[in-house]
């Protein structure tokens, strides 16, 4: 495919983004199952993107039955180089306040669904290096990008991936915070594992609704407060894919593009054929 796209993960309200032209719904099957929903290609910015609403239309489905292998590689297989990935969070430190931004550099994993968030297995072993998780480049434009437009934003932070759905207990909720850890989530770890397996470029403008339960003065965490201010950063969040997305290259040279390069251990000529024809959109350069 000639033109590299540019991947958005997120809710709803961002495909409403004003600017978004051509919009067309195309649904993609994958050999990992069903994504989480049709894929919403288009242009933004004079960029060609693609959009997928992370829990389906209507939010329909759990942070624990998201299928991640099926979400990237049907962004892999429409020619994605590069994804921004818009998140509600949880602040676990008082600067983090609700409504701004965490441009987040790190991840800590608490699910325990690994297995599903790899492509490899099925007689292909590959070990991607994932000390940095989030594509430093990508990143960089992000942070540019909310500086530029005033908003309060922080250059990096860690990412706890819980599981949920239920929101943490005030036990675990004050241990994160005596952590020095940043910011909570369901969603993003897996995601970036799997685009960093996709060689995708990866990086994930955290948006701040509530101060999670540690912060006792705080009015706790209820659905109704996350919805009031996901509804405020959609509007933020918009902003700044107009604004970054234009910056973003229109080749894919950065590291994250060559991660699997070191990764594969086992030799083309022992890959199972059924697994090279499940990872073709992966796999295809190295063959």
């Amino acid at each position: 495919m000639a033109t590299h796209r540019i991947g958005i993960i997120g809710g709803s309200g961002l495909y409403e983004i004003e600017g978004f032209l051509g919009q067309k719904w195309v649904r993609v099957k994958t050999p990992f199952g069903a994504p989480s929903d049709e894929m919403l290609t288009g242009s933004l910015s004079g960029r060609d993107v693609v959009f997928l609403p992370r829990h389906g239309r209507g939010h329909c489905i759990l942070p624990s039955e998201l299928n991640h292998r099926a979400n990237i590689w049907a962004m892999k297989s429409l020619g994605v180089a590069w994804i921004v990935s818009v998140s509600a969070v949880g602040s676990l430190q008082k600067k983090y306040r609700p409504c701004d931004i965490v441009v987040i550099d790190q991840f800590l994993d608490r699910t325990k669904n690994s297995a599903g968030h790899t492509f490899f297995g099925k007689g292909i072993v590959a070990h991607v290096a994932f000390a940095d998780p989030v594509c430093s480049e990508l990143r960089g434009l992000i942070v540019r990008a909310s500086k530029d437009l005033r908003f309060r934003v922080h250059n990096g932070g860690t990412y706890v991936n819980m599981e949920g759905p239920a929101f943490s207990t005030r036990a675990e909720s004050i241990a994160n915070h005596r952590a020095g850890l940043d910011v909570i989530g369901m969603t993003n770890l897996a995601e970036a594992k799997c685009a960093r397996e996709a060689e995708i470029s990866y990086a994930t403008l955290a948006m701040v609704t509530d101060y999670d339960c540690w912060k006792v003065d705080e009015a706790h965490v209820t659905v109704e407060l996350v919805l009031e201010n996901l509804r405020r950063n959609a509007h933020t969040a918009q902003d700044i894919l107009r604004t970054v997305i234009p910056r973003i290259p229109a080749k894919p040279e950065w590291p994250s593009h060559d991660a699997l390069r070191n990764a594969i251990m086992t030799g083309p000529a022992l890959w199972p054929k059924a697994t090279r024809r499940a990872l073709a959109p992966i796999l295809k350069k190295y063959e």
